[in-house]
């Protein structure tokens, strides 16, 4: 087992890479496009890029994600919501998950927040003695 938690934290999120990529595979092979096809149709210089995010390698820019889901036919809503699910998990759980389930995080990082504003308000008053 790693004992390093950001080389574990790398290690999985290259895992996501890797599945995004298949995900990716499986819609242009769907499309019946080549990846020199889909690198045509998304603008991309030359289809060794496909090649590379299929393989995990890299991510898509945002900027591109309208024209790669016109590509791969699929909604942009469904498009950015699946790759982000890989990309970025995190902030996929917390703009898709159940309000039930994020609104205990919320209440206390919000405790947190004000717990250390009072902290730091301490901090900053002087203290006189007469």
């Amino acid at each position: 087992m790693d004992a390093n938690p950001h080389r574990r934290s790398q290690k999985h999120l290259q895992k996501l890479r890797i599945q995004a990529g298949s995900w990716l595979r499986e819609l242009r092979e769907k499309r019946g496009l080549s990846q020199r096809d889909l690198a045509e149709r998304v603008g991309a210089a030359c289809y060794t890029l496909i090649a590379q995010l299929e393989s995990g390698r890299g991510r898509i820019p945002s900027q591109c994600y309208q024209a790669w889901a016109d590509a791969l036919g699929i909604t942009p809503q469904e498009f950015v919501r699946t790759l982000n699910a890989f990309y970025d998990p995190a902030s996929q759980d917390i703009v898709f998950a159940d309000p039930a389930r994020v609104q205990p995080v919320l209440v206390r990082a919000r405790r947190s927040s004000i717990r250390l504003q009072r902290s730091e308000s301490r901090r900053r008053t002087p203290t006189t003695k007469p």
